[in-house]
């Protein structure tokens, strides 16, 4: 099974931290260069320095703010005139938790534009290069949400859906050209995201943190949470050639939770 990433080039949003860097590693190790795309240059430096190099990879930061749709244009656009992007790792943080008969319409407009806009100012900048080596894997860290909508995410279930409904869309365009676009799906897993989720439940309902946290466990099969590590072993899978008749997939990483087939 072909699993090497050597000499591939790999652009990884989100990537200082949680699963974007877990992906980052996983891709470096198989011999990827990476870029690593986040807001904080201090936490990229410290989070590339982590990368294994064993294989005589180049790893780089990209700081970027996905939020600034114009800052991504232009960004992306200099960075593959620099080096085509051979893996495009869409990830991206998330809505606020609430129930979505109280969310504020201006939400669904701003996380609209952070995940599916900003995504396809991404594939359509690094399309080119992908074209010209006849090799792309496309792969967008959504949620489960996009099965069964999680309790109490309403402008997130909203939005994933709508990127894997573009991701699908995409998937059949750009196949024939050597390039798979392909979904992450990961159910509860420890990150800040889930700390911050289980906390506003916690307080919510006036109850510890480590009860929701048991509770929430109760409606896994494997009754536990899922480590970033996990979620980024699919990603690294679906970035190789090994993966390479993988196409328009949605594939839930959530220790059985998804109730549905």
């Amino acid at each position: 099974m072909n699993l090497s990433l050597s000499r591939k080039n790999a652009l990884i949003c989100g990537g200082s931290r949680g699963i974007g860097l877990a992906i980052a590693k996983e891709l470096a190790l198989l011999g990827a260069n990476c870029t690593l795309v986040a807001r904080d240059e201090n936490v990229l430096r410290e989070a590339v320095q982590g990368l294994d190099i064993s294989l005589r990879q180049s790893h780089q930061i990209m700081v970027l703010d996905l939020c600034k749709i114009e800052d991504v244009k232009s960004i992306i656009a200099l960075h593959v005139a620099n080096e085509p992007v051979h893996i495009l790792v869409n990830n991206s943080g998330g809505p606020p938790a609430g129930p979505i008969t109280e969310a504020d319409p201006e939400m669904f407009d701003k996380y609209f534009k952070q995940h599916v806009i900003t995504s396809q100012i991404m594939v359509q900048a690094c399309l080119p290069g992908m074209k010209d080596a006849q090799y792309g894997r496309i792969i967008n860290v959504v949620s489960t949400s996009v099965r069964i909508p999680i309790q109490n995410l309403g402008v997130s279930n909203t939005i994933r859906g709508a990127v894997a409904s573009w991701a699908k869309s995409l998937s059949n365009e750009v196949a024939e050209f050597g390039i798979t676009v392909n979904n992450v799906l990961p159910g509860y897993t420890r990150t800040e995201r889930l700390e911050i989720l289980v906390a506003n439940i916690a307080d919510k309902r006036k109850v510890m943190m480590e009860d929701v946290e048991k509770e929430m466990m109760q409606e896994i099969p494997v009754r536990r949470f899922g480590e970033t590590e996990e979620i980024a072993a699919l990603a690294a899978f679906m970035a190789t050639p090994a993966a390479s008749y993988l196409n328009g997939t949605s594939i839930p990483v959530d220790g059985g939770r998804t109730g549905s087939i």
